[in-house]
């Protein structure tokens, strides 16, 4: 390795060694990484103006090597399954843990089994467990039962695999890692986090990761959580269990949340709520979000800056606040329903005239 080389990597360290002192890192946990975190925080004043919301920030957690916040808690639960001697992992999936249960799986040598909703998985994420060579089998159920299956595989003694859902602590210690940045960036704090909630897991250890931070002294106060599921995958704003939940936002289209009680502790603690946004909501989000700042992001992530507008139309959000709104996956995800949102392309002949006829031109 060239000097030029070894000064790149220092100045881009893993995220594990980068937040090793949160986190449950040993020198026999080895150093896998994919390049995950230091994902963006995107100053969104066109966006934010529009929606009530002057000091809206992005952090956009699609620009991580699968192309979602997964990566965060996968490298961290992955690297401790090595350490414990693991050959293979399994989880249950609505697509994003299993591209990045796949991807961390293969740089790591093991064998992957993925259980997923049939016909319930964007195309994207599904593509993305297959390229890596996850075993993927599909069951006629809902995320719910998949992983009521891979709570029971993983116990058995005869074909042992470790459990990488979310229900493993190692995921939610790695995720934690995203508050971390965003109080590194701002410097502070926000007053507002507003993230997607589909099996909770992720609010639950934002939250963690803000309190961390507060008693190692690094930040002087802590956001209230604002987290949104989708209306027709509202578990917890309703108070019961979905059972057949549905929601063009597949990525937290779930019924019984595994962390229900972590994001309820999460929204008490810091004087937040849960609330529900529409579908037409996520998806008006979700086109402007591309549109006013040129962020394309799957619609479940768009769920975060939904809520927002919906409770800023409302009078519940004091426009000095400073809001991060958590965008949890890439767009590409789900090429389907991005092309669903679109017009489509205009075809004209091979000439100035006709292409300027073809946009209204002449």
């Amino acid at each position: 390795m060239t000097d030029s080389m070894a000064a790149g990597l220092a100045a881009r360290p893993r995220l594990l060694d980068r937040y090793r002192a949160f986190l449950p890192v040993t020198d026999a946990t080895p150093p896998l990484t994919l390049g995950e975190g230091a994902t963006p925080l995107v100053r969104a004043e066109r966006l934010g103006a529009a929606i009530g919301a002057p000091n809206l920030y992005l952090k956009v957690e699609g620009q991580n090597p699968t192309g979602s916040f997964k990566d965060r808690g996968m490298v961290m639960a992955v690297a401790k399954a090595v350490e414990a001697g693991a050959r293979a992992i399994v989880c249950a999936s609505t697509g994003n843990t299993s591209a990045s249960a796949a991807a961390y799986g293969a740089a790591a040598g093991l064998e992957v089994i993925v259980i997923l909703p049939r016909g319930q998985i964007a195309l994207g994420k599904l593509l993305q467990a297959l390229v890596a060579g996850a075993r993927v089998v599909a069951i006629d159920g809902n995320f719910d039962q998949a992983l009521t299956i891979v709570r029971a595989l993983a116990e058995q003694d005869d074909h042992p695999v470790t459990l990488v859902n979310s229900v493993n602590p190692f995921r939610l210690d790695g995720q934690r890692t995203a508050a971390f940045e965003i109080c590194d960036d701002l410097g502070r704090a926000p007053d507002i986090l507003a993230i997607p909630v589909g099996n909770a897991g992720n609010i639950s250890a934002y939250w963690a990761g803000f309190r961390a931070y507060a008693d190692a002294g690094r930040i002087s106060a802590t956001p209230r959580m604002w987290g949104f599921q989708a209306a027709g995958a509202a578990p917890i704003v309703h108070g019961r269990r979905v059972e057949r939940p549905e929601t063009v936002a597949t990525a937290i289209r779930i019924g019984d949340p595994a962390s229900w009680d972590k994001a309820v502790a999460a929204r008490q603690e810091s004087g937040g709520r849960i609330e529900a946004v529409t579908d037409d909501q996520i998806l008006a989000a979700y086109r402007d979000l591309a549109r006013y700042e040129g962020v394309f992001c799957e619609p479940a992530s768009a769920a975060s800056v939904a809520g927002v507008r919906t409770l800023a139309a409302a009078g519940a959000l004091d426009p000095d606040a400073t809001v991060v709104a958590v965008l949890t996956g890439h767009g590409l995800k789900d090429p389907r329903t991005a092309e669903a949102q679109v017009p489509g392309v205009i075809d004209a002949a091979p000439s100035v005239g006709a292409v300027a006829v073809a946009l209204g031109w002449s």
